[in-house]
């Protein structure tokens, strides 16, 4: 959504009549997962992408007949494999696209704030295009027409929300809006900085934590979006606690902060919790842990030593090899050799 908010204000503020094509679904390769959305408005102009320009000129023209007067379409294009080279797409390709007149709403609004909600849209039935909204907070509102559909659509964003995924599922469609995914970093070491910097360039939100007020600076990680000099408890409560969309990377090597750090870590919803070290270090903490009343099932979600075998050597490489451990894990994925490995290559819900 937010790839076109810009120009969607801009035309909604002169008065323009809009429509927004949003992909629902892709089969085989794709170059714009689901939740890309394309804005078209009464003067053909265009934002965003739901394609890579295959089949941009034949969803403007649906949506000209949207803007004309026509109700929602979902349409499927399937691109040709003689097509495909120019598009990216050298296997061919298949898309769903819903076109839909644009109404200015809760959802548009959360997407400018950088929040996070899932909408839920019916693409076929009786009302399609009816739409049901789910906030982060539990805020509901608008409805699918009937309860048993609007329970589903409930039941379903639950499930999605905290994904950053967006996917079709029978006649709905979950459409998620989250910010940018935060990475928190206990430790205000030196490779917490080049950590910062690769995370920013990656799309991530990093922050920087430490008890010790002469390491964390923000002159030190100048890429952090915050730096806070605080113990765990009070530097995760002033973050908004742990959620599902947090990765948490202990960086210290000092068993009293480090274990301050992971006790809370491992007991919160934290997507991925990874911590540096030796293995002999993993052995001596997973110790001190037990002993401090961490169960196993607890210590299981413990990535330690943190990072993929990259054979890294210096700062900048195991910052590498690190948030290449995150990334994998924010997407379900071992990190293993493309060349080596099977399926799909980019796995995109279907």
């Amino acid at each position: 959504m937010r790839d076109v908010l810009t120009e969607i204000t801009r035309w909604k503020d002169r008065g323009d009549r809009i429509v927004i094509a949003t992909v629902v679904g892709v089969q085989r390769s794709a170059p714009r997962a689901p939740g890309a959305k394309m804005a078209v408005n009464e003067k053909s102009e265009v934002a965003g992408g739901v394609s890579g320009g295959c089949v941009e000129g034949a969803v403007v023209e649906i949506a000209e007949q949207v803007i004309g007067g026509a109700g929602p379409q979902l349409v499927h294009f399937g691109i040709a494999d003689s097509e495909a080279w120019d598009v990216g797409l050298p296997c061919g390709g298949e898309i769903d696209v819903w076109v839909q007149a644009y109404e200015s709403g809760r959802f548009e609004q959360v997407a400018r704030e950088g929040g996070r909600a899932a909408e839920v849209t019916l693409l076929e039935g009786a009302r399609p295009g009816a739409k049901l909204l789910v906030e982060a907070d539990g805020a509901r509102s608008g409805s699918l027409g009937a309860p048993e559909l609007d329970d589903e659509a409930i039941r379903l964003a639950g499930e999605l929300l905290w994904t950053d995924t967006s996917e079709r599922r029978g006649s709905l469609f979950i459409d998620v809006v989250a910010p940018a995914p935060r990475l928190i970093l206990f430790g205000a070491v030196d490779i917490a900085a080049p950590l910062c910097t690769m995370a920013r360039a990656a799309g991530w939100r990093p922050y920087v934590v430490d008890p010790r007020a002469r390491f964390a600076t923000a002159e030190r990680f100048p890429d952090a979006e915050e730096v806070i000099a605080g113990w765990p408890e009070e530097a995760f409560a002033r973050l908004g606690g742990i959620d599902p969309a947090t990765s948490i990377v202990v960086l210290t090597h000092d068993p009293k902060l480090d274990d301050a750090a992971l006790t809370i870590a491992l007991r919160s919803t934290a997507r991925f919790v990874g911590a540096m070290g030796s293995r002999r270090a993993q052995a001596s903490r997973r110790e001190r842990l037990l002993a401090g009343g961490m169960g196993e099932e607890e210590l299981e979600r413990l990535s330690a030593p943190v990072g993929l075998d990259l054979g890294a050597i210096g700062r900048e490489e195991t910052a590498l090899s690190i948030l290449a451990e995150v990334v994998a894990s924010r997407h379900g994925r071992e990190g293993g050799r493309l060349a080596t490995g099977g399926g799909r290559i980019h796995q995109v819900p279907a």
